[in-house]
């Protein structure tokens, strides 16, 4: 099993909704804190790159839900790479409310990214910087497109 990147957040009620659970929006805005993160910590000249042309596009992202999470529950967002192909990274996340007595898995979803470069025509496809693929080859084997490691 690979390591996972993990990113703790503690639910606060501006999360929530009226009924008094996270509304799902969150947990997509939540991979991309987790997501940031690792960058910040991992592969910190690529930030420095995204103001030079390279933008890091998100083309897909989704959560499937299996538990309500509420205000003040610690979750920790785990990060795993799947693939890494060409000019793309799709990684997988488990949504995991941590508590003393056991952990619960809530939700889990999926993002994939597309680095690209600003070009005279818009963006180009451009290949995964050396730095994040180092940094990513620690949290998964990149294996070929098409081939995650989940079923």
């Amino acid at each position: 099993m690979p390591e996972q990147y993990v990113y703790r957040h503690l639910v606060t009620f501006d999360e929530t909704n009226l009924v008094g659970n996270v509304y799902f929006a969150h947990y997509l805005h939540w991979q991309g804190h987790c997501r940031e993160h690792f960058l910040a910590e991992h592969a910190p000249a690529v930030l420095a790159e995204l103001d030079d042309g390279l933008a890091l596009v998100t083309v897909n992202c989704s959560a499937d839900f299996y538990a309500e999470s509420r205000a003040f529950d610690r979750v920790e967002v785990r990060m795993v790479l799947e693939t890494l192909a060409s000019n793309r990274i799709a990684m997988s996340f488990d949504y995991v409310r941590t508590r003393e007595d056991g952990d619960e898995l809530l939700a889990r979803g999926t993002q994939t990214v597309a680095c690209m470069r600003r070009g005279a025509y818009g963006l180009e496809p451009a290949p995964v910087p050396d730095e994040l693929r180092q940094a990513l080859a620690r949290f998964g084997a990149a294996t070929p497109a098409g081939e995650g490691r989940r079923g």
